[in-house]
Parts: C-alpha cells; sequence; structure tokens
C-alpha cells in the first residue's frame, strides 16, 4: 500500500480535509500544491491549509472562515461516491462488536456494495488480518476499490477483493475451516449459509446484515435448520440525537431509525449437537401436533355446556328483573323475549 494518510498532526500535500464553511456548509477536498476550493462565497487556496494543525480556521477571498479538520471515517463514508447502499455507521460499529472482528482475524465479507462496510473491517483486523471481499458486480467492486484507496491511501494489502457469486468462489479462494469470521450483506443470504460454515472454524462467527423481516425470518430459520450452528440472536439499531443547548436539552426532530436487521450465529464443531432450544412453533415448522395445540380449549377458551349457559342467562335476567322494579319499569310480554327451559 501507498503511504498511509496523517491521521493527525498539520495538514500536509495528499491530505484529506472536511471543511465547514458558512451555514454550515461542508466540503472535502484533497491538498494539492496549486489546488483552490472555489464557491460562491469566494476561493480558498489549499496553500493557507498546509502546514496549519488540525482544527484551524483559515479566511478565503472573501472574507468567509472555515473550519479545517480532518474526515472521520464516518464522515468519509456518508459522503464518498456511491455504487450501492452503504451500510450506516451505527450499523457497522455493532457489526464489528456483534461479530467481534478483531486484529489479525480472517475475514470474509459478501457484497462490498461501495466499500463503506469494508473500510471498518480493515480497520479493525489490523496489518496481520485479512479481509477477502465479495462482489457479483464489477462496477460496484470498482467504486469500493476507488473509495477504500483514496480514504487509506492506497490499495491494502489486507484485501483482496473477488468479482464472482460467493457460492461458487468462497472455496477456491480459502482453506475451509480457515476464516474466523463471514459478514453477509446481500438479498438472501440464506444462500450462502452452507459455504460459510465449511470456511469457518469452529467458534467463528457468520453476520447476515438484511432489510427486511421476511429476510430475517427466512436466514434464521434456515441456519437453524442446518444444525451446524448456535441458535442465532437477532437486533437492530436506533440511534436518537440529542439538541444540548443551555436548558434546551430535548431529542432531535429526527433520527435514524431501522435501517437493517443483524443475526449472528456461532459455528459449531463438527458433530456436535447443540442443546435443544425450547421455543414456541412458527409458522414454517408446525406439523398436526403444533395445530392441535392451537385448539379453542389447548388455549383455554372452553366450550361452555348447556347447563351452564342456562343457569348465566338466569342470573343476566334476574339482574334486569332488579333494574326494572327499580325503575318501576314493567316486566317484558312473553312474546318479546326468549323463554328460558
Amino acid at each position: 500500500m501507498s503511504e498511509t494518510p496523517h491521521l493527525s498532526g498539520p495538514f500536509r500535500v495528499g491530505d484529506r480535509v472536511q471543511l465547514t464553511g458558512p451555514k454550515g456548509r461542508l466540503h472535502t477536498i484533497t491538498l494539492r500544491e496549486d489546488g483552490e476550493l472555489h464557491t460562491h462565497n469566494g476561493v480558498l487556496k489549499h496553500s493557507l491549509l498546509v502546514g496549519e494543525p488540525d482544527g484551524s480556521v483559515v479566511t478565503n477571498s472573501a472574507g468567509h472562515e472555515y473550519l479545517a479538520l480532518r474526515p472521520l471515517l464516518r464522515d468519509f463514508v456518508m459522503s464518498m461516491p456511491r455504487g450501492a447502499a452503504i451500510v450506516y455507521p451505527k450499523d457497522a460499529a455493532q457489526i464489528l462488536s456483534a461479530a467481534d472482528i478483531f486484529p489479525g482475524a480472517t475475514v470474509v465479507e459478501a457484497g462490498v456494495g461501495s466499500g463503506a462496510l469494508s473500510l471498518w473491517l480493515l480497520r479493525a483486523i489490523g496489518p496481520a488480518g485479512r479481509l477477502v471481499s465479495f462482489e457479483r458486480r464489477e462496477e460496484f467492486a470498482d467504486v469500493a476499490r476507488a473509495n477504500v484507496e483514496t480514504f487509506l491511501g492506497g490499495p491494502p494489502s489486507t484485501w483482496d477483493v473477488v468479482v464472482g457469486d460467493l457460492v461458487e468462489s468462497l472455496p477456491t479462494a480459502v482453506e475451509p475451516g480457515s476464516v474466523d469470521r463471514v459478514v453477509l450483506d446481500m438479498l438472501a443470504p440464506w444462500e450462502c449459509i452452507d459455504v460459510a460454515a465449511d470456511a469457518l472454524t469452529p467458534g467463528g462467527v457468520v453476520l447476515c446484515y438484511v432489510a427486511t423481516a421476511t429476510q430475517l425470518s427466512r436466514v434464521a430459520e434456515y441456519i437453524r435448520a442446518t444444525g451446524l450452528f448456535t441458535d442465532p440472536d437477532a437486533s437492530e439499531t436506533m440511534v436518537r440525537g440529542w439538541h444540548v443547548e443551555g436548558l434546551a436539552v430535548r431529542p432531535d426532530h429526527r433520527m435514524i431509525a431501522h435501517t437493517g436487521f443483524l443475526l449472528t450465529a456461532r459455528r459449531l464443531a463438527p458433530g456436535a449437537v447443540p442443546p435443544e432450544v425450547k421455543r414456541r412453533a412458527s409458522k414454517s415448522s408446525y406439523g398436526d401436533e403444533d395445530v392441535e395445540l392451537w385448539t379453542p380449549g389447548a388455549v383455554g377458551d372452553r366450550e361452555i355446556t348447556d347447563k351452564n349457559l342456562r343457569k348465566r342467562v338466569r342470573e343476566a335476567q334476574k339482574a334486569a328483573d332488579g333494574v326494572r322494579r327499580r325503575h318501576d319499569l314493567p316486566a317484558p310480554s312473553a312474546d318479546s323475549s326468549d323463554a328460558t327451559p
């Protein structure tokens, strides 16, 4: 990989800089020797930033001030070019935690999308790890490569991008039982569970990132049916910002709510049979015996006998008679009410 961009210290030529200008508008630039930022508010020469510390304020030709900061990874992924939808920082953070991505890990990712999650994974595995990313579409892979190289300053030696289908390509890309973590960000992750199980080391983690509840249900049931993993665990993450200014402390009017579900499970050792987990039958796994459990009697809705029903009618009529006597109302005629045997 080429020289790693500086993450601290004075700005240098080649550094990425995020400028916050008038009215909070953001501009992200790469410093060049004779570079200039042209806006309708004037011109800002890049040379004004070179040698200045991170967090400096500079003034353009029209007298407008700009705050200069190196963009955080979360800033970069939210503003970088996208070939496909990105994994939001809130979900990326949860993925790193739920899948337990650690320095030196061997991680398989599919698909690569625009490279947002790849950047987080590369940072987490460190220089001793290995990330193998699969993407079916060449153009998406190209966008991801460009975004990763832009942020890191060049192609990382710890990253391999394979253009092709994971089911077909994974067995030849990695040794069986050698992968620590598999992260599946795709439309139908259940199609890849079997090959992921072959690639994972015992105790390894498979994590699926899906958008809808139907996807979540299907992949969870598929994982259970294989008998190769622990019982899957599902969650979603919602982030609500707060406005804090003096005594005006309240939740923001807008929030990042549902973006996707995370589902994780761990690879069992070969031949291991996990203890049975008792759960209510789901629509995809019930039989005739289970249907019987949902009869009215089984759920407590017992049928009333004729004798008991007659008793309750008498009690209701007795209560009604008491009300009529209290208000001096005439009793109902025999033809206006049903006779009670």
